[in-house]
């Protein structure tokens, strides 16, 4: 599959692919016999799950780390679990923290609401 095919079938750009593959995010990529980047089913899985990881809001560093170990083998399975844990644990974190600002916003636009539905009553007299 070729870069333009994986941007687009994966909402990132060329650029962000280039990226990925550069700073050691997935592992180099098969290459065509003229060069170009031909992107195999290991490679789409490892694109598949940066994407999922960056979503959740895992940082470049960590997955660079997790990346360096995979292609390290069967000896790091302890140190990624381990890294996994922990980005689980900062996830959960991170969205604690968005419920309870999801809670406040919650809480002012009710206040809102309730001013607004003052206001239109005073305004109709009643």
């Amino acid at each position: 599959m070729t870069i333009r095919e994986v941007s687009e079938r994966y909402g990132l750009s060329t650029d962000t692919l280039r990226y990925y593959e550069r700073v050691g995010l997935i592992p180099p990529v098969p290459r065509s016999g003229g060069g170009a980047r031909d992107y195999d089913p290991a490679s789409l899985a490892w694109v598949e799950l940066i994407k999922c990881m960056r979503s959740a809001g895992v940082g470049i560093e960590a997955l660079s780390e997790y990346c360096r170990l995979f292609q390290q083998g069967e000896e790091t399975l302890e140190a990624r679990k381990a890294l996994l844990v922990e980005q689980r644990r900062q996830l959960l974190e991170r969205m604690g923290d968005m419920r309870r600002s999801l809670e406040r916003l919650d809480e002012k636009i009710e206040h809102y609401e309730q001013d607004l539905a003052l206001k239109e009553r005073a305004l109709r007299g009643g």
